[in-house]
C-alpha cells in the first residue's frame, strides 16, 4: 500500500529504553523539553523546575511555528529559524533526537514531524511522555555544542488548504479534534465552527491509553482500519493549528501508516469566508 510507514525508525520509545541509553557509555540521543499546551502556562518554568538530565527546552509558539496569521495559529515557522533553533540545541543530521513534552504529547509529536518533514530521519517520542520517566530529574541548564542540521523540507507528506478539500473527496482526510467542535456543536477558539467538507472525525485522544502512551500499534491499526484508512489510497490529518494532528500522524506512524499533515489546519481553512464548512456527525 503506498501509504505504508517506513519502518526504518520507529516513532517512539519507551521511559525504560531511553534510560537504558542515556546510562550506556556510548553517546545518548539529543534531548528535547518541548512541554506545551493550549492556552496553558509557559513550559520554560516547567522546565527550569526539573526535566530529564541534559535535556534542552524547545518553545513550540516561537521556535515549533510561525507567527500566528493567515496560515493559521502555528504555521510553520521559518525554516531558517527553525533550522537555527535546532542547531543550538545540538541537532546535527547524523544525531539520534528524543522529544519529550509533559505527558499530552502533542507538542512532543509536532516537534517529531517537524524534525522528520524537515529531513532528519532519526527522531522518536518519549512514548507517555515526563510523566512515564522514572529516572532522576536535573535543574542544570545544558549548553550543548551546536549541531549542524540543515533543514530540507519534503521527509513527511504536507498538505495545504487545496490539498486537503481535495483528499477529503479522493481519500481518507481525518480530523482529529474533539468530535464536538467537529461537529459545530462548540468552537472555543476558531471563528467558525465545523469541518472540512469529507472529513472524517477521528479525535486523537482516542489513541492513547489512560497511562498518556500511544495504544499498541495493533489497537491503532484496527482503529484506523475501521475508520477507513487501510483502504484509502491516501490519508491526511488536521486539527485546529497543526499541533493535536501532528500527534495523529504520529499514531498512525507508530501503526504503520503514512499520513499527510494539514498544518494550517481549521484555523487557516476557517479564516477564508469562501471556504466550505460542514456541521453535523455525517461525513460529507
Amino acid at each position: 500500500m503506498e501509504h505504508n510507514a517506513s519502518t526504518d525508525s520507529h516513532p517512539l520509545v519507551s521511559a525504560a529504553d531511553l534510560a537504558a541509553e542515556v546510562a550506556s557509555p556510548a553517546p545518548g540521543p539529543v534531548l528535547l523539553d518541548v512541554r506545551w499546551e493550549l492556552g496553558g502556562p509557559p513550559g520554560r518554568p516547567a522546565y527550569e523546575a526539573g526535566h530529564l538530565p541534559g535535556a534542552v527546552y524547545v518553545d513550540l509558539d516561537t521556535e515549533l511555528a510561525g507567527a500566528p496569521g493567515e496560515g493559521g495559529r502555528h504555521p510553520l515557522p521559518d525554516l531558517d529559524a527553525f533550522g537555527a533553533a535546532m542547531r543550538a540545541a545540538g541537532v546535527s543530521s547524523g544525531s539520534r533526537v528524543v522529544v519529550y513534552d509533559g505527558g499530552q504529547g502533542w507538542a512532543a509529536a509536532r516537534a517529531w514531524w517537524l524534525l522528520r518533514w524537515a529531513g532528519h530521519a532519526d527522531v522518536r517520542v518519549l512514548d507517555g511522555g515526563l510523566a512515564a520517566w522514572r529516572g532522576g530529574l536535573s535543574t542544570a541548564v545544558p549548553e550543548p555544542e551546536p549541531g549542524d542540521f540543515v533543514p530540507v523540507p519534503g521527509g513527511l507528506p504536507l498538505l495545504d488548504a487545496d490539498g486537503a478539500a481535495a483528499l477529503a473527496r479522493t481519500g481518507l482526510l481525518l480530523d482529529a479534534r474533539a468530535g464536538e467542535r467537529y461537529r459545530g456543536e462548540v468552537e472555543p477558539i476558531d471563528p467558525v465552527a465545523g469541518h472540512i467538507p469529507g472529513a472524517v472525525s477521528a479525535p486523537t485522544t482516542e489513541n492513547v491509553a489512560e497511562d498518556g502512551r500511544l495504544l499498541p500499534p495493533e489497537a491503532l491499526a484496527a482503529r484506523f482500519a475501521e475508520l477507513g484508512a487501510a483502504d484509502a489510497p491516501e490519508v491526511g490529518v488536521y486539527c485546529g493549528s497543526g499541533v493535536s494532528a501532528a500527534h495523529e500522524v504520529l499514531a498512525l506512524e507508530a501503526a504503520g501508516l503514512r499520513a499527510a499533515l494539514y498544518a494550517g489546519s481549521w484555523s487557516e481553512w476557517s479564516r477564508d469566508p469562501d471556504r466550505p464548512v460542514a456541521t453535523g456527525p455525517d461525513r460529507g
